[in-house]
Order: C-alpha cells, then sequence, then structure tokens
C-alpha cells in the first residue's frame, strides 16, 4: 500500500499554526486538542505531528520515538481528562469504508458518559 499525504488536510493547517485549536496536551511529536463537534462530554483529537494518513501507516513507518510518545500522550489525556475510573473509547477511523474524514492519522478519545454499543449488526 502507497500512503499519499494531503499537506492540505486540516490537521496539517492546524500542526503549522494556521488554523487554531483547544490544545489539551503537545509534546515533541504529538498534539491532543478538543473536537470542536464534542460527540460526548469529554472528546479529544490525538494526532501525530508526522504526516502519517492513518493508523497503519503510522504503525509500519514512524519511528519508536513517534509511537511511544503518541501512545503516551493518549494514556495522559485519559488521565488528564478523568475517564479512566469510568470508562472511555478510543477510535481510529480509517479509509473510506472506515469512514475517515481527514487523510491525517487522528484517535478520538471519547468519555464521561455511557457510549453504547460501537457498532449495531448488520
Amino acid at each position: 500500500m502507497s500512503y499519499e499525504y494531503d499537506d492540505q488536510n486540516i490537521f496539517a493547517k492546524i500542526l503549522r499554526g494556521e488554523i487554531p485549536n483547544d490544545t489539551v496536551m503537545e509534546t515533541e511529536h504529538t498534539l491532543a486538542f478538543r473536537d470542536i463537534s464534542a460527540q460526548a462530554p469529554v472528546h479529544v483529537l490525538v494526532i501525530p505531528k508526522g504526516p502519517y494518513v492513518c493508523y497503519d501507516h503510522f504503525a509500519l513507518e514512524a519511528s519508536d520515538a513517534e509511537i511511544v510518545d503518541f501512545t503516551r500522550v493518549i494514556g495522559e489525556v485519559c488521565k488528564a481528562e478523568g475517564v479512566q475510573e469510568g470508562g472511555y473509547r478510543v477510535i481510529s477511523n480509517a479509509g473510506r469504508a472506515g469512514v475517515q474524514e481527514v487523510p491525517h492519522l487522528h484517535v478520538h478519545v471519547l468519555g464521561g458518559r455511557n457510549l453504547g454499543r460501537m457498532l449495531a449488526k448488520g
């Protein structure tokens, strides 16, 4: 699979400072910020700063430092947002069938209420 990164996507623009965001946490390799269309009381997007299209692209091509940092930030966001105790969901959509809207790897950290079943049969 060949991954073509579009450097004009909204998250690339956020990383370049062209679009403001509500930053929750930032490290050398990762940015976490509040989703402007929150679907739960806690809805934070976590993105790597590198040009990765989806999770498998990141997992296959990112450096060990990027992968560790990204994973640790997700854990720190869960802790900082207080969702560890009540439960939370981490979602990453990939490709057309996965309904990925922005072609830059991002995970949604959702919590703060009962989130129900993830997928219905059918």
